[in-house]
């Protein structure tokens, strides 16, 4: 009889993981401290900044939620914030999808809660680390790891920021654009699959200019994702 094989990942690669992450945290850094700044600006204490932080950890849709927080809270005013986050947070579906191939070997106790830490940078790197032929899941825990602890900690100097001067003076209003932007970079699928990405785009401004509110993010998303499916091959 064969011996059973038990799913295991090794401290090599997550070590591997950490230090192929770094170059990136001084970017996630400056988002985590424009997120403190918003909260504190809307009246959050530290300890709520942090512990949405820590158990949220879904960096833009922290920020815009938070940015438009209301007054006061209404069955309403809920329904939009999560009806907002459900639709930025909707792209883990196929994040998750496509992380398949390397987290298979384990089993499920092990991956779905691991899932919550699964952001885009370690999502790109884990991307990259399977093309050049590595198969260990410990790269992308170390990788989502390093994100998760670099996250929780950017938040309490932005709060610091936020409840003593003006984020706009250090140009922090413009982090979040900086670090998407960046972010695409790595994803260009090149001019004709971007197609997608314009009409997003221009949905989502002709959207915030005619509605306001949270719609942009909602037609931007599915105008782009309905061109994106039209355009593929």
């Amino acid at each position: 009889m064969s011996k059973s094989f038990s799913p295991h990942w090794t401290f090599g690669a997550f070590r591997e993981g950490v230090i192929a992450t770094l170059p990136l945290m001084p970017g996630l850094f400056a988002f985590g401290i424009a997120f403190g700044t918003v909260a504190a600006r809307k009246g959050f204490s530290l300890f709520e900044a942090e512990v949405m932080s820590a158990f949220v950890f879904a960096g833009v849709a922290q920020l815009i939620v938070v940015d438009a927080w209301p007054q006061e809270l209404t069955a309403a005013t809920i329904f939009a914030a999560a009806t907002v986050t459900f639709v930025i947070c909707s792209r883990f579906l196929l994040i998750g999808a496509s992380m398949r191939p390397l987290l298979v070997s384990l089993p499920a106790v092990q991956v779905y809660p691991f899932m919550h830490f699964v952001i885009e940078p370690p999502w790109l790197l884990a991307l990259r680390y399977q093309r050049n032929g590595g198969n260990d899941p410990g790269f992308i825990f170390g990788s989502a790891a390093t994100c998760w602890v670099v996250w929780v900690v950017s938040i309490a100097p932005g709060f610091w920021l936020g409840a003593t001067a003006d984020p706009h003076r250090f140009g922090l209003d413009m982090v979040m654009p900086a670090f998407f932007t960046a972010m695409m970079v790595s994803l260009w699928p090149g001019p004709r699959r971007a197609i997608g990405w314009i009409v997003a785009g221009g949905a989502a401004i002709l959207s915030d200019q005619l509605f306001g509110g949270f719609w942009y993010v909602v037609i931007g998303a599915l105008a782009g994702s309905l061109v994106g499916g039209l355009t593929d091959d």
